[in-house]
């Protein structure tokens, strides 16, 4: 397969392996599709990190020589199930993050961008959304999510060029989150997801779905939404056990299952 979905100390990961470069076609965006669904059905699943089994590359994009030998059509049904699959992501309330220690390149690139959170290592390897150099634009949602992460003029520059980052490069415009060294990676962002596995699965799952689904909205559309998530977690276990737990100097025993 070229995507896996597996679980560890609830953690779940979704590996992309497809050498030489991870490259896709509709084929395997099935299998991305099935590999998220996967995560957002599993209840032990508490923070889900989309990762490569390759060194050199995240993603290479799509398989270029079979967008060629597809007809249009066919290669729109892809995008559709793309946009599909990725915007889903959005909609689940776990925290999903990147692990970057490759190349990602164009629809690379766009999954690592429908990811809540962007970890990369120090090294030599190029991030960007090089489709104008093919005639094409960034149709994974490229055009979309990355002026909303990073800005509309830094990101019209970078998709109308077609240049790519270095990681630092990428971190200092804050397409990376975090920046570490290489072989650091694995351990700081496992470090970093035990931060959220032994916290609030509820808290953090509404905290996402309020920022995904309110910062497209009016301020006001936002702060109701806001409220109704609020309204929720006050009416829940883990809403009780922590404030018991302060109250009691404690450190507080959340759910578990999301």
């Amino acid at each position: 397969m070229a995507v896996e979905y597996s679980r560890e100390d609830g953690i779940g990961f979704i590996t992309l392996h497809r050498p030489p470069a991870n490259s896709y076609d509709y084929g395997v965006i099935e299998e991305l599709q099935r590999a998220v669904d996967a995560a957002a059905n599993d209840a032990g699943a508490r923070v889900v990190i989309v990762r490569s089994a390759l060194d050199r590359f995240f993603c290479g994009g799509a398989d270029i020589k079979a967008f060629s030998e597809s007809s249009p059509d066919r290669n729109m049904d892809m995008c559709r199930l793309a946009h599909r699959t990725l915007g889903k992501i959005a909609t689940i309330p776990k925290v999903f993050i990147a692990q970057i220690q490759g190349h990602a390149l164009g629809g690379g690139l766009e999954i690592a961008l429908a990811c809540d959170l962007r970890f990369g290592a120090e090294g030599e390897y190029f991030l960007g959304v090089p489709e104008v150099t093919l005639g094409l634009l960034p149709g994974n949602g490229g055009t979309q999510r990355l002026p909303r992460q990073i800005g509309w003029n830094r990101a019209l520059d970078m998709m109308i060029t077609g240049r790519r980052l270095s990681p630092a490069e990428a971190s200092q415009l804050g397409i990376l989150d975090r920046l570490f060294p290489r072989e650091k990676l694995d351990t700081e962002t496992r470090a970093y997801v035990k931060q959220l596995t032994d916290g609030s699965a509820s808290a953090i799952g509404a905290i996402k779905v309020a920022v995904h689904r309110g910062r497209d909205g009016s301020l006001d559309d936002g702060l109701s939404l806001e409220r109704d998530l609020l309204d929720g977690l006050f009416r829940g276990r883990d809403a009780e056990e922590g404030v018991r737990a302060f109250v009691e100097k404690r450190k507080p025993e959340f759910n578990k299952a999301v």
